[in-house]
């Protein structure tokens, strides 16, 4: 039976969502939809857009936002926290462990071949210790809940995880267009990200550093699907965004171009992928690097955050260890567990898929937005046939996973309220220590049925609500 984060055992209200109820029919249905246009013509004159890779026109477009705030209560964020921050650590005990001994590998707990036959692991970085022996900066989890007390991780994001602007958002609109219920309810702020972010980055300042540091945001450019967020973080920080063409390493240290000279870079906060960083260390036919930036790096002239390779950590092969890595480093058991998870590279999992297909969710070991998977429940057979070729090419290169029974929340439709599934995605952020504000992104999946919520495959966002 679908959970509802609404409604209770019995159909009834539940406490933390009677004062959206309340608001709800004081405002009617007819209300809502007129307040959700003003939403979006603020969205649109901020222009807070995504951009879809690979579509024909114009691919910029306004993300769907839903009015109706997904709420966690006090206890539930109690739990969700802990077990957000245990798992933030235990990545980055694991990094820091593949980067040198590889003690978890020598113990048997995971397999080498996962590791350094994978493309995210980047063997330029072994024997490197990034300052503050953190590797993963920002990192964000993909929970999912099915119960009451049902969370699970979904997936981890150790690179650059985006969205974080659309939480931001989400809140700055509710807040200015229904302050009453925030009068009415008492919801933890999450303004304070941009702040905590800033803290993080200075915080793994390079030994190179003198004084406070300059941090800057890196960016592709106005082309990459992310841009607003970039642009948006930069500004609420107060720093400089820069794109490769700004910066430049002289003797071990970076500096950006200004109109008053060159002014020397501490800390950057990249949002170029590892391959593109520096055409001297990686992709020699980057356009977007720097060069000698990873030089600088290992140097100690300058921090990246994250830093290079930090995604073998997310790789969805790696994924299946992360318990097992909060016992080995932590001595500690996971307080979020892991959705049950068949590696097709095994044979005995291979065959368990193989025979499934039509009942799982199978995922590229590398893939991310949605793309690349098969939901098995809603495919056709012809769909299944062809993914089956695929895996049966390589099934190294796939995870299955069962079809999990999505919480719902409740979700603004054409004539009244429907439950739609959601996700959430929270952002944890270590530095010398590690930070998280109360709450972050809930995605949406606004078609009826449909278990997607990432943006690229037509989810949309909500804010998130966490009680004091």
């Amino acid at each position: 039976m679908t959970f509802s984060e609404m409604l209770g055992e019995r159909n009834e209200i539940r406490d933390c969502y009677a004062v959206v109820q309340q608001w709800v029919e004081e405002t009617g249905i007819e209300g809502l939809h007129r307040r959700l246009g003003e939403a979006e013509a603020i969205f649109r004159r901020i222009g807070i857009t995504f951009a879809v890779y690979g579509e024909g026109g114009d691919p910029e477009r306004l993300i769907p936002f839903d009015l109706l705030p997904r709420i966690f209560t006090a206890l539930e964020w109690s739990r969700l926290e802990a077990g957000i921050r245990q798992r933030a650590a235990a990545l980055n005990a694991f990094l820091l462990d593949i980067y040198h001994r590889g003690e978890i590998i020598r113990a048997g707990i995971v397999p080498a071949d996962i590791v350094y036959q994978n493309k995210a692991y980047k063997p330029e970085m072994a024997g490197f210790t990034p300052p503050g022996r953190v590797y993963s900066h920002i990192v964000g989890i993909d929970i999912v809940r099915t119960g009451l007390s049902d969370f699970m991780v979904l997936e981890d994001n150790c690179r650059t995880p985006s969205g974080v602007s659309y939480m931001l958002e989400n809140r700055e609109i509710m807040t200015r267009m229904f302050p009453e219920l925030f009068v009415r309810e008492r919801v933890a702020p999450v303004d304070n990200y941009p702040s905590q972010l800033l803290r993080t980055l200075q915080e793994v300042a390079p030994p190179a550093c003198d004084g406070v540091p300059t941090v800057v945001v890196l960016t592709p450019g106005s082309f990459n699907s992310a841009y607003y967020e970039h642009s948006y973080l930069a500004d609420l920080m107060g720093v400089e965004l820069v794109e490769p063409a700004d910066l430049v390493v002289d003797e071990g240290l970076v500096y950006m171009q200004t109109t008053s000279g060159p002014k020397r870079v501490d800390v950057i906060y990249r949002r170029i992928d590892d391959d593109f960083l520096d055409p001297l260390a990686f992709r020699p036919d980057s356009m977007l690097g720097v060069p000698g930036l990873f030089n600088a790096y290992r140097g100690g002239g300058v921090t990246l955050c994250s830093a290079p390779g930090a995604g073998i950590a997310d790789d969805k092969a790696v994924y299946v260890y992360v318990p097992e890595m909060i016992r080995f480093y932590l001595g500690e058991t996971a307080i979020l567990q892991n959705v049950p998870t068949y590696q097709c590279g095994k044979p005995d999992d291979y065959a368990y898929v193989m025979e499934r297909l039509a009942e799982l969710v199978v995922k590229e070991v590398h893939g991310s937005g949605g793309y690349g998977m098969l939901i098995g429940t809603q495919a056709s057979k012809a769909e299944i046939e062809t993914y089956a070729a695929r895996i049966r090419a390589n099934p190294a290169e796939f995870i299955a996973q069962p079809t999990l029974d999505l919480s719902t929340s409740p979700t603004l439709g054409p004539s009244g309220l429907v439950q739609r599934h959601v996700d959430f995605r929270p952002y944890c952020l270590v530095g010398k220590d590690i930070r998280l504000v109360p709450g972050g992104l809930t995605r949406v999946a606004l078609t009826e049925g449909s278990l997607v919520v990432n943006s690229s495959q037509g989810g949309g966002v909500k804010d998130t609500w966490v009680l004091r």
